[in-house]
Formats: C-alpha cells, sequence, structure tokens
C-alpha cells in the first residue's frame, strides 16, 4: 500500500463505528466512511470535542453540524497551502491521501531535466495541479465545474503559484480529449481521477465501469514521443489495484515503461494502522 505518511497539518486520529476523526490543522471534523466497518471504543478525546460532524442521512446526502468552525481555513502540504470549506456530501475540498501522488508526480517531473507538460483531468481543486507546478512543469487544469476550477485557483494563489503556467479549463473532460487529438497537442504526464458516475454536458452518462477503459485509450494518444508518468486514481470498489494495471498495461504495452498499481492509504494515530482509501494505477518510464 502506498502511505500518505507525510502530512503535519492533517492527521486521522482514530476510527470507529463507520465514522473518522480527523485533524484538519487546529480543527477536528468527524466524517462517515463506508471502509469503517469495525466497532470499537472511541478513547481519542476529540470525539467529543469536535469542531464538525458530518451526519449521513438514511434517505441518501446528509447535513453538518459546526462547532466553533470557520467557514474557510487553510492546511499546508510541504510548499503547498490547500483552503478549505466545507461541503455538500461531507467533503472539504481535499482529499489527503492524494498527496503521496503528488509525491510521486513530483519526483517525476523534477528528474525529467527537461520542460514537461501535465495534463489534469477531472482536476477538482488542484492538489495535483499545483504539486505538479509546484515541481515545474507546465500544467492543463480541466475540470467541469466551474466552482472547482475557482477553487484550485485559489489554491494556486494562496501556494504562491499564480505566475506558473497553469492553464485553468472549465469543459467536459472528455470531449476536451477529443478536441486535443484533433488538435495534435500531447503531454509528458497525464492525471486523471474520474468520478463513478457523472454526466456529461449533454447528458452523456459516466459509468467508471464502462467508460474508463476507452476513455484512458483515448487519453494515451495524447502522450508525448517521450512520456514520463501516466497516473489513474479510483475510489470505485470494482476497480481493484490489479484492474488498473491491467488497464495501464494493455493500453500502453508499445510505450514500454513499467506500471504498477496499489491501494492508497492514511495512517491511523490511535491504532498505527492504515485506514484503506482507494486505488491508484501508475506506468511510468
Amino acid at each position: 500500500m502506498w502511505i500518505a505518511d507525510k502530512w503535519k497539518d492533517y492527521e486521522v486520529l482514530d476510527t470507529s463505528s463507520g465514522e473518522k476523526l480527523e485533524r484538519w490543522g487546529d480543527y477536528l471534523l468527524v466524517r462517515p466512511d463506508p471502509q469503517v466497518i469495525w466497532n470499537t471504543e472511541k478513547k481519542d478525546p476529540g470525539w467529543r470535542r469536535m469542531n464538525g460532524h458530518y451526519h449521513r442521512s438514511k434517505k441518501g446526502g446528509g447535513e453538518w453540524e459546526f462547532h466553533k468552525l470557520p467557514e474557510q481555513w487553510s492546511i499546508h502540504y510541504r510548499e503547498l497551502t490547500f483552503q478549505l470549506k466545507p461541503f455538500s456530501f461531507k467533503h472539504t475540498g481535499l482529499f489527503p491521501e492524494q498527496a503521496v501522488n503528488w509525491d510521486w508526480c513530483g519526483e517525476k517531473i523534477r528528474s525529467a531535466g527537461r520542460p514537461v507538460k501535465v495534463l489534469n483531468l477531472f482536476a477538482y481543486t488542484g492538489g495535483a495541479t499545483l504539486a505538479a507546478a509546484q515541481a515545474g512543469a507546465a500544467v492543463t487544469h480541466v475540470d467541469a465545474s466551474k466552482g472547482m476550477v475557482g477553487w484550485a485557483k485559489e489554491n494556486a494563489a494562496v501556494s504562491g503559484l499564480a505566475d506558473r503556467p497553469i492553464r485553468w479549463l472549465v469543459d467536459d473532460c472528455a470531449k476536451f480529449v477529443e478536441r486535443e487529438i484533433r488538435r495534435g497537442n500531447t503531454y509528458d504526464g497525464i492525471i486523471m481521477d474520474p468520478p463513478s458516475y457523472g454526466r456529461g454536458p449533454k447528458g452523456e452518462i459516466w459509468k467508471i465501469e464502462e467508460s474508463v477503459f476507452p476513455f484512458i485509450q483515448r487519453c494515451a494518444l495524447l502522450l508525448s514521443e517521450k512520456p514520463l508518468f501516466f497516473l489513474v486514481n479510483s475510489y470505485t470498489t470494482g476497480l481493484a489495484p490489479a484492474v488498473l494495471t491491467y488497464m495501464l498495461s494493455t493500453v500502453l504495452k508499445d510505450r514500454g515503461g513499467h506500471t504498477e498499481s496499489s491501494e492508497i492509504g492514511l495512517p491511523v494515530t490511535s491504532t498505527g494502522l492504515v485506514l484503506p482509501c482507494g486505488a491508484s494505477g501508475r506506468w511510468s518510464r
């Protein structure tokens, strides 16, 4: 398992009964987590003095309950700064487990010894975008949500990266990729974090089990003559690490290189164990 264990401003303090107790900077949040199927004693005092608690509804969705929590605050990872704002369906605007992939991509870019172009698809609030830009890459950041792209720009500004070569695009990722293929544009690194389910601008249905393999095939056409990496993240239970390895190895077999996949996770302070948080597939050469 690849473990995001370099955080100082974030930690999973404890887990129990379908929930995780997290420290985000100076504030404690309790959020639901489907992986937490164990019912252990809640010894950490943070369970009784949390600043925010997301209560999931049996009808779907849920709502936040706040206790002296600001509308927005910041945390840091290495040289990067992220603005946090709790919003719908338990989210805060950051997936801390992805830090293990930010470090991997950043190292690939820094060690390339040449200009690097990176495409970040379904790019959310820009964690991977900022890590790649910080490492020296020119990044194209694509997300269909105008609000998320705006949030990513805020993160870039507070991280001191506003003047870096980042192209911010509000666009449907599948349609953008097709246009880039027609334009003949290429990238040295591709990052994607596709949703389990979604709809395109004209009602097109995206189901990751049906859509992700042909999408990876199309994206592979955007790789440069000397590509560095291709990273695929998955939070879908059916897409096990071995499935990600199989897809990337199949699509990129003529490119040489090496493919590896693993669960990603976060250390849990109270137990010393690791909370699984999805999977990632990495191709590189």
